[in-house]
């Protein structure tokens, strides 16, 4: 048996994890934020709108290397121990993001710079594809049994964190730089602020110690790893339902969190310093709520609090878009954020959790990196590319809304199918497969 890890210890752990997370969660979104100053200088077109999508073509393309980066990273958590793999993944974010930051532009290289740019979303969308299960794992099985909701809060607490600090990045650079500047190397400090991920989060991680959960699953598979085939086939319904759940989260994240500075700014005509300051403040509210929902759920469930907050985000969505849309002002924008963000953060609490707990230890990670990035893969990582092209075909400014919608009903329906507290039975059900295992082939 492995000692308990004591509360000083446990505050140490979850510390580590989540800043490290913030810190890695910044330097991916940052890009998106930054997208229409990266579509000039990058992707020049004679059409400023083509020159757009090109650029959110580039930051979906890191998704695409998400579900690979996710399954072959959490199978080496799931090996190798959730503490080597968060070390890894910060070490490749550390180089993917210093690429960008140094990144000669079009003018200097020609097409070598779009180049330098998509191989580097695609590095990130590797390493952070593993971000997501290990983090997530890692915080739910250094919790107390009766806290694991609220630790595995503190991940999504982390990213929204990371929304914050790119906000304001955001914010800082476009408000105080003349527009010559900015193109010219102000767009560069978000990133190069980025690069202390590297010093910060190894140190960080290089200390952290393994969970209890975990060594004790290895200890149970006696050196017999569960392989990927045989986690698909023993949990092809907590894939499937924490797949579903994952669409309303992610696509949330793209379009209300990532997507509104340039949507706000492009298409509903608000000064860019300014929409940030809106996204600052709503990204607040939302950080604020996430925990306060993870311990909520802690006493009520998860899934009664996942059911209530998917049903109010699509019951309001449609008509705030509309609102704003009728009437762009500042006030408008800010009253819908902070409502959308607030919903959004009664869902991010415990939704990492609730994820957790469909899959036994041996096969967390792995489970939960599949069904995360495929997710995120299909429905987030194009988002911004598919409002856009949205609201330029139908002419309709309300028209992401309508993807979100779409998101918010396929979430809502495989939350309704999310098994509460299944954890515990199915830890009984791998260790009696295990034991049994053993016992015949002595």
């Amino acid at each position: 048996m492995h000692a308990s890890p004591s509360g000083t210890s446990r505050t140490r752990q979850v510390t580590a994890a989540v800043i490290g997370n913030a810190l890695e969660w910044y330097d991916f979104i940052v890009y998106g934020f930054l997208s229409s100053i990266i579509a000039r200088l990058f992707f020049p077109s004679d059409s400023e709108y083509a020159s757009l999508l090109m650029a959110l073509a580039t930051f979906g393309v890191g998704f695409f290397m998400r579900p690979v980066g996710g399954v072959l990273l959490g199978l080496y958590a799931d090996r190798k121990g959730r503490k080597a793999a968060m070390q890894l993944i910060i070490l490749l974010m550390t180089v993917a993001i210093a690429m960008i930051a140094f990144a000669p532009d079009y003018t200097a290289i020609g097409l070598g710079a779009p180049l330098l740019i998509v191989v580097a979303r695609m590095l990130q969308g590797f390493a952070t594809g593993g971000e997501y299960a290990s983090a997530t794992a890692f915080l739910v099985e250094a919790a107390p049994a009766d806290r694991r909701g609220l630790y595995g809060a503190w991940q999504l607490f982390g990213q929204c964190l990371a929304v914050f600090a790119g906000s304001g990045m955001g914010a800082l650079v476009t408000h105080t730089l003349a527009p010559e500047a900015l193109d010219s190397w102000g767009w560069r400090l978000p990133f190069i602020l980025g690069l202390l991920i590297g010093p910060v989060g190894l140190w960080m991680r290089r200390h952290m110690e393994e969970t209890e959960a975990f060594l004790e699953s290895r200890e149970a598979q006696r050196g017999e790893p569960i392989g990927f085939g045989r986690m698909l086939r023993e949990n092809r319904r907590a894939v499937a339902v924490t797949l579903g759940a994952t669409i309303t989260g992610t696509v949330a994240f793209y379009v209300v969190l990532v997507n509104m500075p340039t949507f706000a700014h492009k298409q509903l005509g608000l000064p860019l310093d300014q929409v940030f300051m809106v996204q600052m403040a709503a990204v607040a509210l939302m950080t604020l709520v996430i925990p306060f929902a993870g311990a909520l759920s802690d006493r009520l469930g998860r899934r009664p609090v996942l059911l209530v907050g998917n049903l109010v985000f699509l019951v309001i969505v449609y008509p705030l878009f509309t609102w704003v849309a009728a009437a762009p002002s500042l006030e408008r924008l800010l009253a819908m954020q902070l409502l959308l963000c607030a919903t959004i953060g009664v869902i991010y609490g415990p939704a990492p959790t609730a994820a957790s707990e469909q899959f036994p230890t041996a096969v967390r990670s792995t489970g939960l990196a599949l069904s995360n990035n495929l997710g995120v893969m299909l429905f987030g990582g194009f988002a911004p590319f598919i409002v856009t092209w949205l609201t330029k075909t139908t002419g309709n400014p309300v028209a992401p809304a309508y993807y979100v919608l779409f998101a918010a009903v396929i979430g809502l329906v495989s939350v309704w199918f999310f098994r509460e507290g299944a954890p515990a039975a199915l830890e009984r059900q791998a260790r009696r497969q295990v034991t049994s295992q053993t016992a015949r082939s002595l």
